[in-house]
């Protein structure tokens, strides 16, 4: 049997990866010293769980793929690398897929991996544990191809009994895996958008969507799994804010599922090697009936974000 395409192998590592950053993450949790630093200010922390995972993620993954572009969101010394951070497992069952015929001919250097290695970092300081992800975005010739996300703390509130946490897949071409896809309530306009970075702008973009409720949470991951899982219809966030690492990893889940996800004004965000960091121009994500929101953002809103 021929061996596993690149872009296969690169999730099914990824996804155990993914699986060894929420065990940090707890385990820092649990050791009760997150270490936290204000990097610009208090909506803009960092987490010693945050420097661990991204050492974690990126040593693992830059040791088995050499020449792939990883981009994290931590600026971080990679001199302080331990060999118990660096995964090497693989998930089997990944690797028995059939990779898309379209991707089966990429090379190392070719692929962009972008990194958020605690996605919610506000909400993990704060106790609020659902919000939290580990996001592991895939990107080939600038679009988002394939993504893992993480929930260390999925089913932290279901008991003892209850399994902690769980891994979210998918490749274009394949489909998205470890969830149960629902769509929102028909007729019913839910916007899912920012807890902490909000503004006059976000606020009055929703309002125009006349929506019949708004939910407040952190982390573009959780936002995105919300829409997949069916608990809200569009995730509007009309505000810079968001980085290429917050959205490759959900992009990719969400258009594996037939989803969109684009800027305010309906731009794909690209996420080559070159690209800004900053989605300056916001977010509207869908899983369904995308069209409808994107047709009713306000223009005083696009004109207040430019690209």
């Amino acid at each position: 049997m021929a061996s596993p395409a690149l872009l296969m192998r690169v999730v099914a590592s990824a996804y155990s990866v993914a699986e060894k950053a929420a065990t940090i993450v707890r385990n820092v949790m649990a050791a009760g010293d997150l270490a936290i630093v204000e990097k610009t200010g208090a909506n803009d922390l960092q987490t010693k769980a945050d420097r661990l995972v991204q050492m974690s993620i990126c040593a693992s993954l830059a040791r088995k793929f050499p020449k792939v572009t990883i981009i994290g969101e931590e600026e971080l010394s990679t001199d302080e690398i331990t060999e118990e951070l660096i995964e090497d497992g693989h998930c089997e069952e990944i690797l028995k897929r059939t990779c898309p015929a379209q991707y089966t001919g990429i090379k190392e250097e070719e692929l962009v991996i972008w990194v958020d290695p605690l996605d919610g970092t506000k909400e993990y300081t704060e106790g609020l544990l659902d919000h939290v992800t580990v996001l592991i975005g895939i990107a080939y010739a600038g679009k988002a191809i394939a993504g893992v996300i993480n929930q260390p703390y999925y089913n932290y509130e279901a008991g003892a009994d209850a399994v902690l946490g769980r891994t979210i897949w998918g490749v274009l071409g394949i489909g998205a895996f470890g969830f149960q896809l629902t769509e929102a309530p028909a007729g019913k306009h839910i916007i899912i958008t920012t807890r902490s970075h909000s503004s006059t702008l976000v606020n009055d973009c929703i309002s125009a969507l006349n929506p019949d409720s708004v939910i407040r949470v952190g982390g573009a991951g959780n936002k995105v799994i919300q829409l997949i899982e069916g608990k809200a219809s569009a995730y509007v966030f009309a505000s810079p804010g968001c980085k290429k690492w917050d959205t490759c990893a959900p992009e990719a889940i969400l258009h594996a599922v037939g989803g969109k996800i684009t800027d305010i004004h309906g731009n794909s965000f690209q996420y080559n090697k070159e690209v800004k960091h900053m989605n300056s121009a916001g977010v509207l994500a869908t899983l369904r009936n995308y069209d409808y929101y994107a047709s009713r953002i306000p223009n005083t809103v696009k004109q207040s974000l430019m690209p």
